[in-house]
């Protein structure tokens, strides 16, 4: 079972694993073990609430693609369950991140007294500039 939240909860078989050989250096190793984890879920075919599934195929995120399904390629450790357990960490923070709702920015306006000290900040500075120029006869 994989927990989501505390009313969601998915069930291990609705994810799917294949496990492939990662690319980059690794010598002999790399070349004979299939070491690297994908994740593969399917939006519409799971058990997701109805607002996750709709806010998940809304969302723009590049390991989301067009029929629907999550897929997410882990290869950064040389250990196959350390990248299985790191792609499903993954998987679970983007299913929790789609509910977390942004506050809303209340726009606010500078009080009076910080913006004279602005422009007087500013005037002082333009001063101090003027008395640095060159004075011509």
């Amino acid at each position: 079972m994989i927990k989501i939240s505390n009313r969601v909860i998915l069930s291990d078989n609705e994810i799917e694993w294949q496990f492939i050989r990662a690319s980059g250096a690794g010598g002999q190793h790399i070349n004979k073990v299939s070491t690297a984890a994908q994740l593969i879920f399917s939006i519409a075919d799971s058990s997701l609430p109805e607002e996750y599934q709709q806010k998940l195929l809304v969302l723009r995120d590049h390991r989301i693609t067009q029929s629907g399904k999550i897929i997410i390629k882990c290869q950064q450790s040389r250990s196959q369950d350390t990248n299985r357990q790191t792609a499903l960490e993954q998987f679970i923070a983007l299913v929790q991140s789609v509910m977390i709702t942004q506050k809303k920015r209340i726009a606010t306006k500078a009080s009076r007294n910080s913006q004279r000290k602005r422009m007087d900040s500013k005037t002082q500075r333009g001063q101090v500039k003027q008395l640095r120029q060159k004075k011509f006869d």
